[in-house]
């Protein structure tokens, strides 16, 4: 038998593909129990609370994530801030997959489920821009401009993946990298 650490690891990765991919309306219980190998009792049974609790566990999941990989890299005094925004927009495509993975929070943002998941997604977005100011601001930027890079760093990454998505093309997300790469350190 297999650890119960890793299933669950399993379990979450498959359903963050369906709610990536269909969003929360649009993923139905056989797509999740499809995802996951898992029958639709046994889901009931791990997640109490039904698709809610399955989406409320992705975004935990990804939200811990971001956190050890993205977030903590940008944030590591321990090396210097290029350094860090290296390292920081290298998790950043390793979380979107080069560009090829949609957004959880733009998966769970749309239709009726903004509401179910609204706290998460704002505190993540504030939590992103917050890093990235502090990033800039080690980087010798304003806290003005720092903060404004921040946001349009948000907005561009968030923008990039949609544009990949509908013109079928990675290169977009990875030149939105390296040029917000630039920005950073060509001041």
């Amino acid at each position: 038998m297999r650890p119960q650490k890793v299933l669950d690891i399993e379990i979450l990765t498959g359903l963050s593909k369906i709610f990536r991919s269909k969003g929360y309306e649009g993923a139905s219980l056989k797509d999740l129990s499809d995802a996951t190998g898992l029958k639709k009792a046994s889901l009931y049974h791990r997640f109490p609370d039904g698709k809610k609790g399955m989406a409320d566990a992705v975004l935990n999941h990804i939200n811990n994530w971001v956190d050890e990989k993205v977030f903590f890299e940008l944030l590591n005094t321990e090396k210097t801030p290029e350094e860090r925004l290296k390292t920081g927009l290298e998790a950043v495509r390793v979380l979107y997959e080069g560009g090829e993975e949609t957004c959880i929070f733009r998966a769970l943002s749309m239709q009726s489920s903004l509401e179910l998941f609204e706290n998460q997604i704002s505190g993540g977005m504030k939590k992103w821009i917050n890093t990235f100011k502090t990033l800039g601001l080690a980087l010798g930027f304003s806290p003005t401009d720092a903060k404004e890079k921040a946001y349009q760093t948000l907005i561009k990454v968030q923008g990039s993946l949609i544009v990949t998505k509908g013109l079928n093309d990675i290169t977009i997300f990875e030149n939105t990298l390296v040029q917000i790469e630039n920005e950073y350190l060509d001041q």
